[in-house]
């Protein structure tokens, strides 16, 4: 047993530290990506069981702390607005460990997606190319270009969950189909991320659709949200009432986005835009067990 003085108190507590780190550097994307994308692999792959769901998770969330990393080494001057507690802002690391560890994460991530065969080492590499245009190359400052990374973030993370949680079986029509929707509902929905983050990005010199088009951006949502609803319940032929819970969800989560606009009640529609886009990721399912068939 250590006592009080022993040399490994400080070593344990530096480990606690370091754990502590990376665990910030992700808490914000449990409920924005892990959760999501680990439930659209599971309704998207094709039946093949859940011995992989183990390995799934794991990988998403290496790349979870890669793109995380990369984007907060980028964004520590609106995160002193918008998430203090994070590690740049918070001092817990400096910019240069920050891109150190970056790179690592990159090769970690590519040696880890190696295991599970090229096309997942593909969807790992194209997730780089992503990160990289995003924030080295500057994009997410354009408001049409970041929601385009944002697609491309998205769809990389789900098609290397998905093939991994395939066990290798062939993807399906229902998996493409998935994923491409997928695309298309991220890339005309995902800037409710910002509408609670527009001092920040204002700060940084970011041009997102809420700062370019405050109203415009938050009365395509009210419409948006309730629509895609629909179109979504009609693609996977869920039953009447199904289709009646989830289009009122969309309407519910657009009306809160446009009724209350400041900081805490737009965090608020964040999270609740986040259960829309968990339920419409797990619609698939119903192509393949009827699952939403009520």
């Amino acid at each position: 047993m250590c006592t009080n003085n022993s040399p490994s108190r400080p070593a344990l507590s530096q480990v606690a530290h370091h754990l502590q780190t990376i665990f910030l550097f992700t808490r914000s994307d449990y409920k924005t990506i892990l959760l999501p994308v680990t439930l659209a692999a599971a309704a998207a792959a094709p039946p093949s069981g859940l011995g992989n769901l183990a390995h799934t998770v794991t990988w998403i969330w290496f790349h979870l702390l890669q793109a995380n990393v990369s984007n907060q080494t980028f964004s520590k001057h609106e995160d002193l607005v918008n998430k203090p507690w994070r590690p740049l802002p918070s001092g817990r690391i400096s910019i240069e460990d920050s891109r150190k560890l970056r790179w690592y994460l990159l090769a970690i991530c590519l040696g880890l997606s190696s295991y599970f065969g090229r096309w997942v080492v593909v969807s790992s590499a194209a997730l780089s190319v992503v990160e990289l245009v995003h924030d080295d190359l500057g994009l997410s400052y354009h408001p049409v270009y970041k929601n385009l990374c944002n697609v491309g973030g998205y769809l990389t993370f789900e098609l290397g969950a998905t093939l991994i949680l395939s066990s290798g079986s062939s993807l399906d029509k229902v998996t493409f189909i998935a994923l491409f929707i997928s695309g298309l509902v991220i890339f005309t929905t995902i800037h409710v991320q910002d509408f609670g983050d527009a001092d920040g990005d204002r700060l940084s010199g970011r041009r997102t659709l809420p700062i370019v088009a405050p109203e415009g951006s938050r009365t395509f949502i009210l419409a948006a949200l309730p629509l895609w609803s629909l179109v979504l319940s009609t693609i996977w032929d869920l039953g009447p009432l199904s289709s009646m819970v989830f289009v009122l969800m969309g309407a519910f989560v657009g009306v809160q986005c446009f009724r209350f606009r400041d900081a805490r009640h737009d965090q608020i529609s964040y999270v609740l835009y986040n259960i829309w886009l968990l339920v419409a990721h797990t619609l698939p399912m119903n192509a393949r067990f009827r699952a939403f068939d009520w």
